[in-house]
């Protein structure tokens, strides 16, 4: 007689805001990624002269995986394509080692360079 070793006692699911709070954390850990009070990213608005702390990232998740997008501000001094190849690669590592969902893609959008 054959036993079972795995016992499925239900679905696991993750929210989309789980996703946005990993991917966040990954891009805040980025050398170059300018961060703003409380490890927020900081993102321009379109007022001269202004800017607001708000979640610059998206998540849409699908059957199978989740594709990512996020804005970021990168630090005077660092190569912005550089920055923004560094927090595709860690979020993309980290959504999928802290949550098992596969990431399709994550699009990263540099907004501004912040002078130090």
């Amino acid at each position: 007689m054959e036993q079972k070793t795995e016992i499925s006692i239900g679905t696991l699911k993750v929210s989309a805001g789980v996703i946005v709070s990993i991917a966040e954390t990954a891009a805040a850990e980025t050398e170059g990624v300018a961060l703003e009070a409380g490890n927020k990213i900081a993102v321009l608005t379109k007022a001269p002269l202004s800017s607001k702390l708000i979640l610059p990232i998206r998540v849409r998740l699908s059957a199978d995986s989740a594709a990512i997008d996020i804005d970021i501000i990168t630090e005077a001094g660092y190569k912005a394509f550089e920055v923004a190849k560094a927090v595709q690669e860690h979020v993309k590592s980290a959504v999928q080692n802290m949550t098992g969902i596969a990431v399709s893609k994550v699009n990263v959008r540099v907004t501004a360079i912040r002078q130090k």
